[in-house]
């Protein structure tokens, strides 16, 4: 009830700080995942960080179901804990369960079957797809880590509880740091397994997330409970999970589309530049996670304050959130153009990732303060139950406008003009978000007066 009380009456900053951070320290020692294995990859070859690169966008695309159906379930799960609809909660977590682990048997599936099939679509070049295969064949067939932990994540999250759920993440990430040199490189006895072994070293943490954030649950979280024993499949919570999760996935997955049409448009340009992409999108994500971070541990906060009806908790949300956001955005954006080459050498990068990435880091930075409001407001509009505005807004910047623009400017100008269409899809994003937000809002706030 403690946990409950503060979603309800603790002062909103406090809530918001006390919330978040957890999150994004979890969110920021994730992202060391594939940040990690680059940077070790990198010490292999060039052509071993650039397989990274090519599969990664299946890895977000895991992270994209994973963590779409885990926001469904956390907005709606959320509500009903701020309405003490306690039957409702059981029945919601035992559904976000059984997505799980279908989301799970999915992805193994083609891990199994597809695999090279898969790899087909990105490179026509042997070593390069050879690699990838190797890689993604691994962090496919054992995925249900990634599965299983995003999800119990998730429930310790919408009781407020995001510290436990942040020691779920850092044991992981921990785990993987730690095994990536030992099972890349064959030390303390192990064989040198390559690329191979940074799959594994990814897969073994993921696993331990998972471990953990079930344990947590069972132990420390009364409140979610799994209703084994007449479980029954209910449509209409299948429905509310979906009318948030659904976007969320699309959204999600669009950075995987995203990372593969800019994969192709920058490889006729040389496998540098591929590799450099995947580079800054690394860092990219690593350095946005905070706000991220603040947008989903404003979720349940949302989600919390419209089951209870309470409009003045959502005002104040915004009211704490946005700036924040803003503030963190501007931080990142002066670390890439301080120090874009200290950032790139992490990667082992070589002259010509050097002269190529440096410039256009130092472009693409103050793109972040755009990026930011956007990211945030789709997180809060989907903890009051409307996922569209976040799926949109991602789809404008990441794809709809960033896609075609990327590609006209690579065929007019060079490589060097690519960066610029990230200006225009973040801004042009940026004012879907704010102009639709404001119209949820309203139909939230007439909701409310009922």
């Amino acid at each position: 009830m403690e946990k409950l009380n503060k979603m309800g009456t603790m002062p909103m900053p406090k809530l918001v700080f006390d919330m978040s951070w957890p999150m994004m320290v979890s969110l920021l020692v994730q992202s060391l995942y594939n940040i990690v294995d680059s940077i070790f990859v990198a010490r292999l070859s060039e052509n071993a960080l650039t397989a990274t690169s090519l599969a990664f966008p299946v890895q977000l695309l895991m992270i994209a179901f994973s963590v779409g159906t885990s926001v469904g379930i956390n907005a709606v799960l959320s509500q009903s804990i701020g309405a003490q609809r306690k039957e409702e909660i059981k029945l919601i977590a035992t559904t976000g369960v059984l997505l799980s682990l279908v989301g799970t048997l999915v992805f193994m599936v083609l891990g199994l079957g597809f695999s090279s099939q898969i790899v087909g679509l990105f490179t026509k070049d042997e070593v390069l797809g050879g690699l990838c295969q190797q890689y993604l064949s691994v962090c496919m067939t054992f995925c249900v880590g990634t599965f299983i932990g995003t999800m119990f994540q998730r429930f310790l999250q919408a009781t407020g509880d995001t510290f436990s759920s942040m020691i779920t993440l850092v044991a992981g990430a921990l785990t993987n740091i730690v095994l990536d040199p030992i099972m890349i490189f064959g030390l303390l006895g192990f064989p040198a397994m390559g690329i191979v072994g940074a799959a594994i070293a990814t897969v073994i943490g993921q696993w331990v997330t998972a471990f953990l954030a079930v344990w947590l649950n069972i132990t420390k979280n009364p409140t979610v409970k799994l209703k084994i024993q007449g479980y029954h499949l209910d449509a209409g919570i299948l429905m509310k999970i979906f009318k948030v999760g659904l976007p969320t996935i699309i959204m999600e997955a669009l950075g995987s589309i995203m990372v593969i049409a800019m994969n192709m448009i920058l490889l006729p340009f040389s496998s540098t530049a591929v590799a450099f992409f995947g580079v800054y999108y690394k860092l990219q994500n690593f350095l946005f996670l905070p706000t991220k971070g603040l947008g989903q541990a404003a979720i349940p906060i949302a989600g919390f304050s419209c089951g209870s009806k309470n409009r003045k908790r959502v005002e104040e949300l915004m009211r704490v959130v946005i700036p924040a956001a803003t503030v963190i955005a501007v931080v990142a954006s002066i670390i890439f153009l301080a120090i874009p080459e200290p950032l790139l050498s992490l990667f082992s990068a070589s002259e010509e990732m050097l002269a190529l990435g440096v410039p256009a880091l130092r472009i693409i930075a103050p793109t972040f303060v755009f990026a930011s409001v956007t990211t945030v407001l789709g997180y809060i509009v989907s903890g009051l139950g409307n996922g569209m505005i976040n799926m949109l807004g991602t789809a404008i910047r990441q794809f709809i406008v960033l896609i075609p623009c990327a590609y006209f400017l690579a065929q007019t100008g060079g490589i060097g003009s690519v960066w610029y269409a990230l200006w225009i899809s973040e801004i042009g994003a940026c004012v879907y978000a704010v102009f639709h937000a404001r119209s949820v809002l309203k139909a939230v706030w007439k909701e409310m007066e009922k």
